[in-house]
């Protein structure tokens, strides 16, 4: 999964949606200037690509919205508790927010966005207001109704940061945080979090943290056979799709160049690469990972059947009278 550079698609971007490793678009907020541009471009996106692609959007709400003029200001998930009277209000508030975001995005045909955030806000730098609160049973709670809304329209739930961001420091965008903690620990504080959601088959698709849990293994959870393969797969028995986070990531440059990132994510469960914000680097995994894709094994056919399978999800019909609806509670939490 790539990104793009401006509102419109670049010569060289054409092309590249044409090479046989492309599965995907992000977006960002560099790629949007009202609506109508944004619909043009993503079917532009379609049409380049000569096949089915997924386009998604970090669009969690708060700090990380992409998409701001002409959507719904949805709040930090973290102002759900902070403002809500009560668990029934709370529960209210989550399930509009997911419900609002998932039909906005819908509405321009955005496969899905990179949410919910799943993290505990522990003393992450980068995660704080973007996880639903300080514990796991409340972040399980608002999660789960966040997800209700997000399958009212359709929407597939990718929850990120595989087990937990939140209770370590450094934010991996610039760092490469290690958690000290040992296994037990991070299962009853961070984990438990994507274990009760996956028993209930809420989420379709898993995002691991660009963080290193010593006590586990040696590596990134991204880049690790014990927490993709061993523990999320065959421990919680989660089937669904699992994206890398941003291979440019500082987080990620333990794992070599871009090609042995991208190798090493995708050998080590990964059925999606994300290589954003470096051209360059994107071009070199294009070029380093063709000879793989032109002669896949089973494997690697089966990573492309989880990742297409959240592939044009569409919009129920007479959704309008419920959206409307949402849209006044999220402005009214905003407004507290």
């Amino acid at each position: 999964m790539l990104d793009c550079q401006a509102e419109e698609l670049l010569p060289e971007e054409k092309e590249k949606l044409t090479h046989p490793v492309v599965g995907g678009v992000i977006l960002f907020s560099r790629n949007y200037h009202d609506k109508r541009q944004l619909s043009a471009l993503i079917q532009e996106i379609r049409r380049f690509a000569k096949r089915p692609v997924l386009v998604a959007v970090d669009h969690e709400g708060g700090r990380v919205q992409r998409f701001r003029e002409g959507f719904t200001a949805i709040p930090a998930m973290g102002d759900i508790l902070k403002q809500a009277e009560g668990q029934s209000e709370s529960a209210a508030y989550a399930k509009a927010c997911g419900l609002v975001l998932a039909y906005e995005l819908k509405s321009l045909n955005i496969d899905f966005s990179f949410a919910p955030v799943l993290d505990i806000n522990g003393f992450s730098q980068v995660i704080g207001d973007r996880a639903f609160a300080d514990n796991a049973s409340e972040v399980i709670r608002l999660a789960t109704h966040l997800i209700q809304g997000l399958k009212a329209v359709n929407m597939p739930a990718i929850g990120k940061h595989f087990p937990g961001h939140g209770s370590v420091a450094p934010d991996s965008h610039i760092a490469l945080p290690v958690d000290e903690r040992d296994f037990d620990d991070i299962r009853s504080t961070d984990m438990v979090v994507f274990e009760r959601l996956i028993e209930r088959a809420l989420l379709d698709g898993v995002m691991p943290a660009h963080v290193i849990y010593n006590q586990v293994c040696d590596k990134p959870s991204g880049f690790s056979i014990k927490w993709l393969q061993n523990i999320l797969k065959q421990d919680l028995g989660f089937g669904g799709a699992v994206f890398s986070d941003d291979l440019s990531m500082y987080g990620a440059s333990v794992a070599g160049s871009y090609v042995e990132r991208a190798e090493a994510a995708l050998e080590a469960g990964c059925d999606m690469v994300l290589a954003c914000n470096n051209p360059q680097g994107t071009e070199s995994i294009l070029d380093g990972l063709e000879t793989r894709f032109a002669n896949p094994v089973i494997n690697d056919l089966q990573k492309q059947e989880r990742v297409m399978a959240l592939y044009g999800h569409s919009m129920p019909i007479g959704l309008n009278d419920k959206y409307n609806s949402a849209v006044e509670l999220v402005k009214r939490l905003s407004e507290r």
